[in-house]
């Protein structure tokens, strides 16, 4: 029987080969191998496994009673401190949320709340208030409290203001009554529009309920907000709509970003909005980077399909997560990952309740205890880091933990568990910084997107300029901007933005010119990237039950921990009996090594090991893929973790822009606060886009008059329309080549020619369907055509540089398409 693999890295997709089966192995149907996307590098984070204990054994969980913010709900819920977790210490928020007295200030009397409650003007001399007077007073003190916690979840400081509004000056004076007034306006201004993430949030309707005298307030949160991309985002039709529409008066400036992963897009979106011209260069024939779903079909027909994460794929908490924002704007329905989890033995039975009790609680206090050793000795810590791994290793030894040979099992499979978390091995982590990022972990439910997390992808790449297949080999840059190679050609813009995974830079696939500066290199290097694989299986049918979404297996091989020992049901979510297959830990770099054949015959092997003496048959796949992300030259790993040496400052340093603001960078592995997630990602990108307008401001950049935008590829606009699809009169038009549906876009150029041009000649250019092309086309006369295009069609014809995003995409893939053919 043939079975296909999926090509390597530097393949195009799905190129079948032929794999040999051993004959020992039973029948398999269609597998796949694949390294075009990455393991959970979204959102990295393991589900609660808990078997029939009570408590829930992984840290990640939050309790079930734990309020989230649902993407189908009106009104954002009010987000609670999170209890412990698995891994993740407890956060710690300051206890002092501004006041009822500081919003009184504020809010204008009469005006109605958020909640509907009238603001009242409370005389704190006064020793009498009727009933009523007080009540309201407790209700708008609630909804301050409120705003504060909203304000907290989305990464807002109780009592202070972020660096990033520092570096605004969204106050004349740190401290102080301003600043605590500018704290409650913001957070006011944030949690309105986290009630109905749907429209567009204007500053006068922020204006509303805000006293007059604190009008310069609401401009400067306000305008921080939208600029740093905190309110008015996503992918609502009014947000889509403001965000792609041509920004009045020449560019900011032109930017070239190199890589289409989510926090590409989420830039390129919002510089576009913030008034600059936009390339985006992805090296890959798609766009999403270390986040792709795979459709797989099998059956009679190929009646059975599953959507297959293979990379990111869990949102770690939704409780003020942009994600979560995008999945509510786009009507996405939300899986909660359930808690239940139960564990295997190798021989197939269930763990004992008890058992498992013991030694989550027994791994819990290891980790508490290196917690306390490391705070009474962090400076000597700071000096001499060691692995986290040893650290635990030498506490399990002192305390006599897990020395029966099935409690030493579990407590391996929780290493597992803690490997996966961070793609890497445990003696790789530093115990100094391993869980740096902890206090600001997002709380609330894990979820999954039914459909998979290309959903966002596909819905945050529409109508941007993107470049497929290009791969960047260098980028040069200096006093007078930058100039980024792919392929051989060059891309010139006044500023660039790196969004390549931490492992590319690690390769030093990219050359820069001059190199980064040491203290870059050094970060570079002290980080670690690491590596998580999956194998996806479509079965005939479910036989694992519905009832759960995770189950884990055990190993008496403790080297082999992180070997499939944990299993991801997507039956509930996919479209079918889906089911994902973990490897983490050294295991994951071994399984590289093996065949694709050899890796799903132990799955199956697992599997049946676990559910045949229960007498339940376990089928072959119809399809299986397993991916290979160590290998892919686009990524190189998985997503970053705090190495032996390294600390969260390496996050901060990675961030950094350089060549005085021509150089900036983003990605999950810049992101201090939420490494190695999905959304981790997409706040990096919505913070270098706030950076380099911040940085276009100082720098009062003018862009140069060029006609070719940031691209200086060989054929201009004007030599496209040398040969256009269609012409009559003065008109001309390119048809767009991917389809030749009637109302696809066009691009329509008309030719002004006078005495008084200075060129002899003008074009302007609009774009419209191809079916009001063909119109055009039957009407006599550029007069008459003129007035159609205007009147009855509407189309503003702009110059070169006024042309939106949809129709910049149009001429890139026009001129991809046109290159390739010659």
């Amino acid at each position: 029987m043939e079975t296909t693999a999926e090509s390597p890295p530097e393949t195009s997709d799905h190129q079948p080969v032929t794999l040999t089966k051993p004959t020992s192995a039973p029948p398999l149907l269609p597998m796949e191998t694949t390294t075009d996307s990455p393991p959970e590098t979204s959102d990295h984070q393991p589900p609660n496994a808990t078997s029939s204990s009570s408590s829930p054994p992984n840290r990640l969980s939050p309790p079930p009673e734990t309020p989230v913010f649902h993407p189908q709900t009106d009104v954002a819920a009010q987000p609670e401190l999170q209890p412990k977790k698995r891994r993740r210490r407890k956060k710690h928020f300051p206890e002092m949320i501004p006041s009822f007295a500081a919003i009184n200030r504020i809010l204008r009397a009469g005006d109605k709340s958020a909640d509907g409650a009238a603001a009242v003007e409370i005389d704190d001399d006064a020793p009498s208030k009727n009933r009523r007077r007080r009540r309201r007073a407790s209700n708008l003190d609630n909804e301050v409290d409120t705003e504060a916690l909203i304000a907290i979840s989305v990464g807002f400081p109780v009592d202070s203001l972020t660096e990033e509004e520092i570096n605004a000056n969204v106050v004349s004076q740190i401290g102080g009554t301003e600043q605590s007034n500018y704290i409650v306006v913001r957070n006011h201004i944030l949690a309105r529009w986290r009630s109905n993430v749907s429209v567009w949030m204007t500053e006068n309707h922020a204006l509303e309920s805000i006293r007059a005298e604190h009008r310069g307030l609401v401009n400067t949160a306000y305008l921080f907000l939208l600029h740093h991309g905190y309110i008015n985002f996503g992918l609502a039709p009014a947000i889509t709509k403001e965000k792609l529409s041509s920004p009045e008066g020449p560019a900011k400036g032109n930017v070239v970003i190199i890589g289409a992963g989510i926090a590409g897009l989420v830039a390129a979106r919002q510089l576009i909005f913030l008034g600059f011209k936009v390339v985006v260069l992805e090296g890959r024939n798609r766009p999403g980077g270390r986040v792709k779903t795979k459709k797989m079909t099998g059956g009679d027909r190929a009646a059975l399909a599953a959507a297959a994460d293979l990379g990111g794929s869990v949102l770690t908490g939704i409780n003020g997560n942009p994600l979560g924002v995008l999945a509510r704007q786009l009507g996405f329905p939300l899986h909660k990952v359930r808690d239940i989890c139960p564990l295997y033995l190798p021989n197939g039975k269930t763990v004992n309740s008890d058992t498992d009790t013991k030694v989550e609680v027994s791994f819990n206090k290891l980790l508490d205890r290196v917690c306390k050793l490391r705070q009474a000795m962090m400076e000597e810590v700071k000096s001499a880091d060691v692995s986290l791994g040893t650290a635990l290793e030498a506490f399990r030894r002192v305390y006599k933990v897990a020395e029966d040979p099935q409690e030493r099992m579990l407590l391996n499979w929780h290493l597992a568990n803690l490997e996966y978390a961070n793609a890497t091995l445990m003696s790789n982590l530093s115990m100094a910084y391993w869980d740096q990022d902890d206090p600001y972990e997002m709380g609330g439910d894990h979820c999954f997107i039914p459909g998979g997390n290309e959903r966002f992808i596909r819905a945050l790449a529409e109508d941007l300029p993107i470049f497929y297949n290009r791969r960047v080999e260098s980028v040069r840059y200096g006093v007078d901007g930058v100039l980024v190679y792919a392929n051989g050609q060059g891309y010139r813009g006044d500023m660039v933005l790196c969004t390549v995974p931490l492992g590319v830079l690690k390769k030093g696939s990219i050359e820069f010119v001059p190199e980064l500066p040491r203290r870059k290199k050094d970060a570079i290097e002290r980080l670690g990237f690491g590596l998580l694989n999956k194998v996806a299986m479509l079965f005939p049918h479910d036989f694992w039950g519905g009832e759960i979404d995770t189950f884990g297996h055990l190993t008496e091989d403790s080297s082999m921990r992180g070997e499939f020992f944990l299993f991801y049901s997507y039956s509930s979510v996919s479209g079918g009996p889906l089911l994902v297959a973990l490897v983490a830990g050294e295991a994951a770099i071994k399984f590289e090594k093996m065949s694709p054949v050899e890796s799903v015959n132990r799955v199956l092997e697992i599997l049946r090991g676990i559910f045949n003496p229960k007498g339940i048959s376990v089928p072959n796949p119809l399809q299986a893929v397993c991916t290979r992300w160590g290998q892919d030259q686009y990524a190189y790993g998985s997503y970053s973790y705090v190495a032996i040496g390294a600390s969260g400052d390496d996050y901060d340093i990675l961030s950094e822009s350089i060549g005085d603001g021509r150089v900036f960078f983003a990605g999950e592995a810049t992101n201090k606060l939420y490494p190695a997630t999905m959304h981790g990602a997409f706040l990096s990108g919505m913070r270098e886009a706030a950076n380099i307008l911040r940085v276009a401001k100082r720098r009062s950049l003018v862009p140069e008059e060029k006609p070719s935008n940031v691209i200086k590829e060989s054929n201009d606009l004007v030599k496209l329309f040398e040969t256009p699809d269609l012409k009559f009169g003065s008109f001309s038009a390119l048809f767009d080549p991917r389809s030749d549906d009637l109302v696809s876009s066009s691009l329509l150029q008309v030719a002004f020619k006078g005495e008084k041009l200075d060129s002899g000649c003008l074009y302007l250019y609009g774009l419209i369907q191809r079916k009001q092309v063909v119109e055009l086309t039957q009407v006599d006369g550029d007069v008459n055509r003129m007035k159609l295009l205007n009147g009855e069609f509407r189309v503003k014809l702009v110059g070169r540089e006024s042309l939106c995003s949809a129709a910049e995409s149009l001429i890139v893939c026009i001129r991809s398409v046109r290159s390739g053919l010659n």
